[in-house]
């Protein structure tokens, strides 16, 4: 990889996020009182951009928002973080997409509605390849926009000779052209299930989980398990990244939060394991603050936190 190309483009979904806070969540069909809210920046794509910032890299975003009051909420929010957003495209006709939020006990479910983040298209992959190709190390890329996009960005990236990394959530059927070209595919350990088929429930099965990504061509695989840690697997075999012991309080943006740090490293010229260390430590800070873009874990963070 040539030494200028530091920076990582991030192409994905860019979302306001509702997120309402109680002590438990509601029974179907009951109103029950919760204890705080927030409107805030959100989206796979839009948080991993944050994070790739505030781990200390370029950060170029590439995506779609509404031209509403939500899409002057996401971009500001972005700029504010220092994202590049010269690839995002501002729609008169669609809405910025949403994602609503339930936290609860530390843990949450969401609802996604794509609004804006459906007309990402090739037009905008052409624009942004041109211009940070010969630029950027590293794709970072989720599932929340359309597929054939992102298989699109996927397959430019690994023509132009840049470190693809796939986080394949939400979880979908992926067709098998995509893993060849993928360098490292971050899912965790729901994700893996439903894509390999291996039930995930430990370290054995997760190395199994990523073994079934390398066999059809990926080169590397980082299976997440929350709580229980990681496990990487390349060529050399498999090993196990313990968690960091924090406070969880909510973990809406630690996937995220990880995904941009790997980012960040690997575009950095950090090796596989490092990468997977500060990455780490990056989801744990997370979550141990409410929000989501909000919440991420900045550079320093993580080197207080591992040098502890």
């Amino acid at each position: 990889m040539p030494a200028d190309r530091d920076g990582v483009l991030i192409v994905g979904s860019i979302n306001a996020d509702v997120t309402a806070y109680s002590s438990r969540l509601p029974e179907p069909g009951e109103t029950f009182a919760g204890e705080a809210f927030e409107l805030g920046l959100g989206g796979k794509g839009a948080n991993q951009a944050v994070a790739v910032a505030r781990a200390g890299a370029a950060a170029h975003m590439v995506g779609c928002v509404g031209d509403d009051a939500f899409g002057t909420l996401v971009t500001t929010g972005l700029g504010e973080h220092g994202v590049g957003l010269t690839h995002v495209r501002r729609l008169a006709d669609a809405h910025t997409g949403i994602a609503h939020i339930r936290v609860a006990g530390g843990e949450n479910d969401i609802v996604i509605v794509s609004g804006a983040n459906a007309a990402l298209d090739d037009g905008q992959l052409d624009a942004a390849f041109s211009a940070l190709g010969d630029r950027v190390a590293v794709l970072l890329t989720q599932l929340e926009t359309p597929l054939e996009t992102t298989l699109g960005a996927v397959r430019r990236a690994h023509a132009a000779g840049i470190t693809v990394i796939l986080d394949p959530a939400p979880a979908r059927e992926l067709p098998d052209e995509i893993w060849p070209l993928v360098d490292i595919i971050k899912p965790n350990e729901t994700e893996a299930a439903l894509l390999t088929g291996i039930a995930v429930d430990s370290a054995e099965s997760a190395a199994r989980a990523g073994r079934w990504f390398l066999e059809r061509g990926a080169r590397a695989a980082i299976v997440t398990m929350a709580g229980a840690g990681s496990v990487l697997v390349t060529a050399e075999g498999a090993s196990e990244h313990p968690p960091l012991r924090v406070d969880a309080v909510d973990t809406t943006a630690a996937g995220d939060a990880y995904a941009g740090h790997l980012a960040a490293s690997i575009a950095a010229g950090l090796s596989l394991v490092a990468a997977v260390q500060r990455a780490t430590a990056a989801g744990a800070v997370t979550v141990t603050r409410r929000g989501a873009s909000a919440s991420i874990a900045s550079a320093a963070e993580v080197d207080e936190l591992l040098a502890r």
